[in-house]
């Protein structure tokens, strides 16, 4: 996957550090440059791999500026229920659980927390059982979304 262009405020511009997307605020609809800070996928996580000189002001960040950075995509660890359509190198939709088991520990990965209701992913290696305390077959994967073009 190639490198991405993108915005951050200074205090986050790091290389190295890890990130989820997660929306455009309302307040940057009138900002020129949003298309730049905007052309991540939701609920993606990005690694930054550099940092440019290049700053540019915005009224959003606590600096009043934000950097120009390089990204890419990073492998997402999730949980999914093991399956016929769980395997290496395919596709799929992966849709929250809406699970209540609220002590569980992977209740954030089983309902998505940080997407939509549904995230399409690219399966890139299945993992170990975790153990479900409903009694499901939930293993941990490492994926990437998909982009719908």
């Amino acid at each position: 996957m190639a490198p991405k262009i993108s915005l951050i405020g200074l205090d986050q511009a790091i290389e190295g550090n890890v990130f989820t997307f997660v929306q455009p605020l309302q307040t940057c609809s009138e900002c020129k440059i949003r298309n730049v800070c905007f052309n991540l996928e939701h609920g993606q996580k990005y690694v930054i791999t550099e940092v440019r000189k290049n700053q540019h002001p915005c009224n959003v960040f606590n600096h009043d500026k934000v950097a120009t950075i390089q990204v890419e995509e990073v492998d997402e660890n999730l949980v999914v229920e093991y399956g016929n359509k769980v395997q290496e190198g395919s596709s799929m939709t992966m849709r929250s659980r809406h699970c209540d088991y609220i002590t569980c520990d992977f209740i954030e990965k089983c309902n998505l927390m940080h997407y939509e209701n549904e995230v399409r992913i690219n399966i890139k290696k299945i993992g170990e059982k975790v153990n479900c305390p409903k009694g499901f077959n939930m293993r941990r994967i490492d994926a990437v979304h998909t982009h719908k073009k």
